[in-house]
């Protein structure tokens, strides 16, 4: 089935602005804070984003095979260097003018390409997840519109078991809402307040 490219583009547009708006409520002073992502502080969490917002807008402009794009480097301003690279793949996800353009994701693997739609949904399920993490790192409300979180559920749904693209999966309760099933589905454990906002 071919991706609708409009739609998966807009979505992860506003996955990546969501996150962005997070990364910038941070100060340097929070970047010491342990994050979901377990080892990580607020600090590699930030130049882990901005390598794979690298990545993949060099993936979208047919340079994904260059491992340098993908490169983790240290940035005296994190936040900074995070939302040029946010900007620039919003960019170059809306320069590609076909779903089936292949983007390589030397990340994943080596051995195929992937669709760009595809692709660009890969990226989505992740800057929906990485904004939580923000949020759950700073100890602010995680707020994606309820459409948002409908559409990445089958997203982390389809991860296979044994990807180490996020970590194992964690048993979600009973009658756990749409937030909450995307976070156990990708290893996270969902706090008091997402449950209760949970669609």
């Amino acid at each position: 089935m071919r991706t609708n490219l409009g739609r998966i583009r807009a979505l992860d547009a506003r996955a990546v602005a969501l996150s962005s708006g997070l990364v910038r409520a941070s100060t340097v002073a929070d970047l010491p804070r342990p994050t979901p992502c377990a080892g990580w502080d607020l600090a590699d969490l930030l130049a882990h984003m901005t390598a794979q917002h690298r990545g993949f807008a060099a993936a979208a402009r047919g340079d994904g095979g260059d491992t340098a794009a993908w490169a983790v480097t240290a940035s005296t301003d994190a936040v900074a260097a995070h939302e040029a690279a946010a900007t620039d793949v919003v960019a170059a996800f809306a320069g590609v003018s076909d779903a089936e353009v292949p983007f390589t994701l030397p990340e994943f693997t080596t051995a195929t390409t992937f669709p760009a739609g595809q692709a660009i949904g890969f990226h989505f399920l992740d800057y929906v997840v990485h904004a939580w993490d923000v949020a759950a790192t700073l100890g602010v409300p995680f707020t994606a519109d309820a459409d948002l979180l409908e559409a990445a559920l089958p997203l982390a749904l389809a991860v296979p078991a044994a990807s180490t693209a996020f970590a194992p999966e964690l048993p979600a309760a009973d009658g756990s809402g749409t937030l909450a099933r995307i976070l156990s589905r990708l290893g996270r454990t969902p706090r008091a307040q997402d449950l209760r906002r949970a669609p």
